[in-house]
């Protein structure tokens, strides 16, 4: 259970780090860019969805790992186990979509939890760092 607990743990802290990292090099960046404001705006949604498809990445490589490994859990259902079922799985899971054609079974349950709320508070984040932008540039 230790070992569970460790390894959900570096995976979102892996995922928050990421997501903190490109916030600020796209906040540092992108204000000193010599363009219209709202092609910087666009600059920095961009920016984000790839920050957010890292952070999907990331769990989605978790999830091949529970998967591949006996013990640990599994994906059921419409799922052959590649990775790229665990990418589509975790896309699914990081955005809380959800569409139920795969269910995690055993301890990867606890994993497929803590990636809705991280995507959740991710996703905030951005939104609330882009709305504060576009706020500062009309006053």
């Amino acid at each position: 259970m230790i070992y569970l607990v460790l390894i959900n743990s570096l995976v979102v802290i892996a995922s928050v780090l990421v997501h903190y990292e490109f916030l600020y090099r796209l906040t540092q960046c992108i204000p000193k860019m010599k363009i219209h404001h709202r092609y910087r705006i666009v600059l920095g949604v961009l920016g984000a969805l790839t920050a957010h498809a890292f952070e999907i990445w990331i769990f989605a490589i978790a999830y091949y790992f529970y998967h591949s490994a006996d013990g640990w859990g599994y994906l059921s259902g419409n799922v052959t186990g590649s990775f790229m079922d665990c990418g589509y799985f975790s896309f699914t899971v990081f955005t809380t979509l959800g569409f139920g054609d795969i269910q995690p079974e055993g301890d990867l349950r606890y994993l497929t939890g803590i990636e809705s709320l991280t995507g959740l508070v991710l996703i905030t984040w951005t939104c609330l760092l882009y709305t504060s932008d576009a706020a500062d540039e009309e006053d």
